[in-house]
């Protein structure tokens, strides 16, 4: 059994990134014309490779682990309370089960794939292509006029939706991961994954995501940056935020010398527009999140109808700490802040006593998910909770027993 335990470990780690990348891959028209959904695909050959993935394995928990660990039961707990006074049931009804049974679930999973060195491996592995296939992907459907950037589902029959915020957040995932390769590989292999990563770099400029844009600049430099300082080589990463500023800002001035193809680009259109790329939607959804809050908050989904938009889940405040403290009041806020700045802190903490190539991967696979959460997304999204089980399976060991 334990000589089979790594093939049953790679197998999870596929598993895991298609269910954790599954919203990006369905905005590429092969796998949109899949007759199954490759979420569900993804998630039942998971769990049934779990079980396997656990023999063989001693699972080992640091202390620091506690806190945000408590820190989710008891907002997952306080949600339940709060759907008491929710004036949205059938939000309540929809929402709910996202948070605290998947929730729960996604940690878990997370946790696993991102302690078992294999199940990372591949893992990470898989992101990288899963990005760079949905990258070429979408430059393909806009050459072929064969995709429609963002708009309602099912609005364009003849054309595959992109979901631009989790097609770029996948690009600018594998893009951090390409470039600790890049960094650490030599001769050849390193003008490959250069290539590679230059790229991923166009792709990110496709789908329209702002957010994915500063996503991916963040994850290539701070990636390879971590991994040189937690090997006590300061130099090399101050050299590495200096080249990847000043190349990123030298391949933006070329691209903006064309103002007409800088168009064609929708994240630059988007970024550079004469609003300046602001908001203003989402300022409004934010100082009426703050203003509503008070000390118990609306309960799961009481937000719309509390600022009288009516049952539209697809207007919530676009920030997970606002929204903690909307829902949940005061009290959801600080266990928020528990849940979330406990890992945030705990995986900080870590960062010194793991492998640096381990802290790096893990840095690239999260760090774009949370700046997703802070300008989209809700407190029910799978990729929030997953990439948490990662952060946090940095104070978890698994060995061979």
């Amino acid at each position: 059994m334990l000589r089979t335990a790594p093939c049953f470990a790679a197998l999870a780690g596929l598993a895991g990134a298609a269910l954790h990348f599954a919203g990006a891959l369905k905005s590429t028209q092969v796998v949109a014309a899949l007759p199954f959904d490759i979420t569900l695909l993804a998630l039942l050959a998971l769990l049934g490779l779990l079980p396997l993935l656990l023999l063989g394995r001693g699972w080992c928990l640091a202390p620091e682990i506690g806190p945000p660990l408590a820190g989710c039961g008891l907002l997952w707990a306080w949600w339940v309370v709060a759907s008491a006074w929710s004036p949205w049931r059938d939000g309540v009804a929809d929402r709910l089960p996202e948070i605290v049974l998947a929730g729960p679930l996604m940690l878990v999973l997370g946790l696993l794939l991102g302690s078992d060195p294999t199940a990372r491996r591949v893992f990470a592995l898989a992101a990288i292509w899963l990005g760079v296939f949905v990258a070429a992907s979408i430059a393909w459907g806009l050459a072929t006029d064969a995709v429609v950037l963002g708009g309602q589902v099912g609005a364009d029959p003849s054309r595959v939706r992109v979901q631009y915020q989790v097609a770029g957040l996948a690009i600018a995932c594998a893009a951090g991961l390409v470039a600790l390769r890049a960094t650490a590989a030599q001769g050849w292999r390193r003008v490959f994954w250069l290539g590679v990563l230059a790229g991923l770099g166009m792709g990110v400029l496709l789908p329209g995501g702002r957010a994915a844009f500063l996503q991916l600049g963040a994850t290539v430099a701070l990636g390879p940056a971590l991994r040189w300082v937690l090997l006590g080589r300061v130099g090399p990463a101050l050299a590495w935020l200096c080249l990847v500023g000043l190349g990123g800002g030298a391949a933006l001035g070329v691209l903006l010398l064309d103002p007409g193809r800088a168009e064609n680009l929708a994240t630059l259109e988007r970024l550079f527009r004469p609003d300046g790329g602001q908001d203003s939607a989402r300022d409004i959804l934010w100082s009426q999140a703050w203003r509503l809050g008070g000390f118990a908050g609306l309960g799961p989904g009481g937000f719309p109808p509390s600022i009288g938009v009516g049952q539209d889940r697809g207007l919530h405040p676009h920030n997970h700490a606002i929204e903690a403290l909307v829902e949940g009041g005061a009290i959801g806020l600080l266990l928020w802040c528990l849940t979330f700045g406990g890992a945030l802190l705990m995986a900080l903490r870590r960062l010194p006593r793991v492998a640096p190539e381990r802290a790096a991967s893990i840095m690239a696979l999260t760090l774009p998910v949370a700046m997703t959460a802070m300008v989209s997304t809700d407190l029910g999204n799978r990729m929030v909770w997953l990439a948490l089980g990662l952060a946090l399976s940095l104070a978890v060991e698994a060995r061979d027993v």
